[in-house]
């Protein structure tokens, strides 16, 4: 089970981690909404390393990039659903738009985004190839979105 921790707390545990040899994936995400295709995705990043950490956006950060309307659930309780999942770690909170910043206080091993991104396109790019991070880019299940499912709840 999975335990959400501080933005100090996350970057400890992954330096001596590390010191230990062991390996450390991260992804981010709002994960509003869980569905089967964000659970495929964890799993995938989790079998990357020893440790998976999720970037959970804020509720403020959410609604920046999703609208007023969004998060659906809050902060604690999508923390907490993520916790509950075999596959996740870590959860560690951000409130800017993107988890740069903490991608790069974080440093882990390997860093996991949609395959809607690539190299060129991906906005942490700079930060990953500075700090020699792995990046592995996961195929999303089709038709699964946290966005179709809110619109067929809405019809």
């Amino acid at each position: 089970m999975g335990k959400l921790v501080s933005q100090e707390d996350i970057i400890s545990i992954v330096r001596k981690g590390q010191g230990n040899k062991k390996t450390f994936a991260a992804t981010n995400g709002c994960f509003d909404i869980l569905h089967v295709g964000h659970v495929r995705y964890l799993q995938r990043t989790k079998s990357l390393a020893d440790y998976s950490i999720v970037m959970l956006n804020t509720d403020k950060s959410v609604k920046i990039l999703k609208g007023d309307s969004r998060p659906i659930n809050n902060e604690q309780d999508r923390a907490e659903i993520l916790n509950a999942l075999s596959c996740v770690d870590y959860v560690v909170l951000f409130e800017e738009k993107s988890p740069a910043s903490l991608l790069e206080k974080i440093k882990p091993d390997i860093y996991t985004k949609g395959a809607d991104y690539t190299m060129e396109t991906l906005p942490e790019r700079d930060i990953v190839i500075k700090n020699n991070i792995k990046v592995e880019f996961i195929e999303f299940v089709q038709g699964k979105s946290t966005t179709n499912i809110i619109n067929k709840i809405n019809k």
